[in-house]
């Protein structure tokens, strides 16, 4: 198992900065030049990542850390984050995510203010220090072998097929689209039968919701999997049952208080490995599209250096 330990000292290389002008449709744009400024008071040399699609950002991350960069930092939400993840995951390059997008969930879970530049002022005080200190990962693996990092929730039901259903949608633009593949998709809502592994022991349920969490919140602040801890080297299972549709959208609203794991129908679980398989589900992790199942999920304790 991998293990990162805490280290106190000042990074040698750049800090590579990752940036989404689009994330909240933009809202934080203009703000940009002051979060840079408040990252170089740090005294090391800010260098801005150009990136015009998902794919390049992640690209231009790996690359980055592969030049020698001292810390990544990422400015926009989960999206974002998640991309600059699979560069630093596992490495000892430093990590810290300014929220300035419509979801922060794993920025504002490990501790960062919601604030974009009170969270660039605390990455700016751990550079100089030269603090950091250990997060968990989840890492997921494919039947193929492919893998993917995430740092928030993995979702792998009714709202991973939501996600899907969204994303296939060409009209109408905005939140609209998202709101209709939700009716679309609860007018087909049926339990599918999955096929659970915890630490090794199998069982079969019923569910139209399944979330792993490293942390405990996805979707900005639905509090899907309450209980979790990114420090505690687990993952938090939450399934939801055999739910009909009126129950479910009664239920809906609790998540965002972490409620909903005291209906009868819900069930959780806490395991350092869980495999997930069921037919015709497309994953999201931190909210982007990830690996279709079934998939391999491995908790790796401190695979992360936050600079906090």
């Amino acid at each position: 198992m991998l293990a990162v330990t805490a280290h106190d000292h000042a990074p040698s290389g750049p800090v590579a900065v990752l940036a989404n002008p689009t994330a909240a449709r933009g809202r934080h744009r203009g703000l940009l030049p002051a979060l840079l400024d408040r990252l170089g008071t740090a005294g090391h040399p800010v260098e801005l990542l150009s990136a015009a699609t998902p794919d390049e950002a992640e690209a231009v991350c790996h690359a980055a850390v592969a030049a020698g960069a001292g810390a990544l930092v990422a400015v926009g939400g989960d999206g974002t984050v998640h991309r600059a993840l699979q560069a630093v995951a596992g490495t000892a390059v430093p990590f810290g995510p300014v929220p300035a997008g419509t979801g922060n969930d794993f920025a504002v879970d490990t501790g960062f203010p919601a604030d974009p530049l009170a969270a660039a002022g605390v990455i700016a005080d751990a550079l100089r220090d030269g603090r950091s200190r250990p997060v968990d990962l989840a890492r997921m693996t494919g039947p193929g072998g492919a893998e993917r990092w995430y740092g928030a929730v993995l979702a792998a039901g009714f709202d991973a097929i939501v996600n899907e259903r969204a994303n296939r949608m060409r009209r109408p633009r905005g939140p609209r689209r998202y709101d209709l593949a939700i009716l679309m998709e609860l007018a087909r809502l049926r339990p599918r039968r999955y096929i659970l592994r915890l630490d090794g022991v199998p069982q079969q349920v019923d569910a139209v919701l399944v979330a792993v969490g490293n942390c405990a919140s996805y979707g900005g602040g639905m509090r899907i999997c309450p209980d979790a801890d990114p420090t505690d080297g687990l993952l938090d299972v939450v399934v939801g049952g055999r739910f009909d549709r009126r129950t479910l959208m009664r239920v809906k609203p609790r998540i965002y208080r972490g409620t909903h794991v005291e209906h009868p129908l819900v069930r959780s679980y806490r395991a350092r490995t869980v495999e997930v398989a069921a037919e015709g589900i497309t994953t999201y992790a931190d909210g982007e599209r990830a690996l279709d199942l079934p998939v391999r999920i491995t908790a790796v304790p401190a695979a992360l250096r936050l600079l906090r």
